[in-house]
This record gives C-alpha cells, sequence and structure tokens, in this order.
C-alpha cells in the first residue's frame, strides 16, 4: 500500500464509508484515497477526475488497471514520459519521467460522480501538489471537473478560463494550462476523444515544453 499520508484521508464521511463497503467486497483492492504517481522532477503534471472502482481504486494508483488509463498511458510512452506502454499493477516497474499523475478527488466516488462539495473538501491536497510544482511546468487537465479543480487550487475565477478541448492557458504563477477530453471508457468509444486528438495534445504539451 501506498504510505503516502493522503491515503489515510476521511475527510468526506460519504466517501469514506463508500470506501468501507468496498473493502469489505474486495478485500484485495486498496480501495483508500489514491496519492499521486510518477517522477517528483516533473515537467508535465496531469490532472484527472478520480480513480475508477477496478482501477486506481484496486491498485492504488492513478489510471492503472482500468480503460481510461490504456490510451493515457500508450501516450505517454509514445511521446517519452513513460518507461512502458501498459500500467497494470502498482509494482509493475513502470517509470514516468517528467511526468507526474493525480486526481482531483482521490477517493472513488459512488457511481464515479463526486459531489461539489467533495470536490471543494479535496482541493486543498491538488493545491499542495501544485504549489510543489516548479515554474514553467505544463499542467494537463483531464476533462472539465479537473480544469476547474486546478483553477479552484489557484485561486483563480472559472469564467477567465473556460474549458475547451486543447484550450490553453497561461497562469499567473508561471504555469502553462492544457485542456483535454477525459480518457475515459465513454469518451474514447464515442470517438468524442480519439487516439489521433490525444496525440494532438501531447504534440501540444511538447511544442510548449520546448519553448520553456
Amino acid at each position: 500500500m501506498n504510505n503516502d499520508p493522503i491515503t489515510a484521508c476521511q475527510d468526506c464521511p460519504r466517501l469514506a464509508n463508500h470506501l468501507a463497503e468496498i473493502r469489505q467486497q474486495y478485500p484485495d483492492y486498496h480501495a483508500r484515497p489514491v496519492a499521486a504517481f510518477g517522477d517528483p522532477q516533473r515537467r508535465l503534471f496531469i490532472v484527472g477526475l478520480a480513480p475508477g472502482l477496478h482501477g486506481a481504486n484496486a491498485t492504488g494508483r492513478p489510471f492503472t488497471g482500468d480503460h481510461a488509463g490504456i490510451i493515457l498511458y500508450q501516450t505517454l510512452h509514445r511521446f517519452g514520459f513513460a518507461s512502458r506502454p501498459e500500467s497494470v499493477a502498482s509494482d509493475d516497474g513502470l517509470r514516468l519521467p517528467g511526468c507526474r499523475i493525480t486526481n482531483a478527488v482521490k477517493c472513488l466516488p459512488p457511481q464515479n460522480k463526486p459531489s461539489s462539495s467533495e470536490i471543494r473538501n479535496c482541493n486543498h491536497y491538488l493545491a499542495a501538489e501544485l504549489e510543489a510544482l516548479p515554474v514553467s511546468v505544463v499542467i494537463l487537465a483531464l476533462g472539465r471537473i479537473a480544469h476547474e479543480a486546478v483553477l479552484r487550487a489557484y485561486g483563480l475565477k472559472l469564467r477567465q478560463y473556460p474549458f475547451a478541448h486543447a484550450a490553453e492557458h497561461s497562469l499567473p504563477v508561471g504555469n502553462c494550462l492544457i485542456d483535454s477530453y477525459h480518457c475515459s471508457r465513454y469518451n474514447t468509444q464515442t470517438r468524442r476523444l480519439t487516439a489521433e486528438m490525444f496525440d494532438g495534445i501531447f504534440k501540444q504539451i511538447h511544442k510548449r515544453l520546448a519553448g520553456n
């Protein structure tokens, strides 16, 4: 189990109760808050929504073991941010050179839908992660909730930074926020997000990092 203090958090009663039920149903699952994963010397910081039931909630590592992680880790590997194209278990030896991944909400929410209060309640963890970033990092927000969570963590007004796929926002702290549709099963199967579109996002990221 990840020993990060975040894994002991029980600040949201509904989520804590849900995870307790999951641990009874799946005793081998992590079923606790999921800490960030990747390179402490990150140039790319990826923010997703929340752990998936049979993915990060099971393995204890973001986007590991679920459908959303398939396209994410394949793309990270293709663009040099992952040592291998698959993430299957927390002890599989995968490394993310220059990249770190977290979620806006650290716990698995019922029906994959955190409440507004739970998103806000968890925001101080994201704020601490963002505060620790060096200057000139690219932050990739996977979906609107992650996008808005980043802005709230920085104390910025949402209306000044509208979410749109491939939108690029220069933040006052000196970092760049790039938006993408989330690489969820629904988005990829409906082709709202294609592999080509996701590659385009990472080409943007490389261009931005090359210019820093």
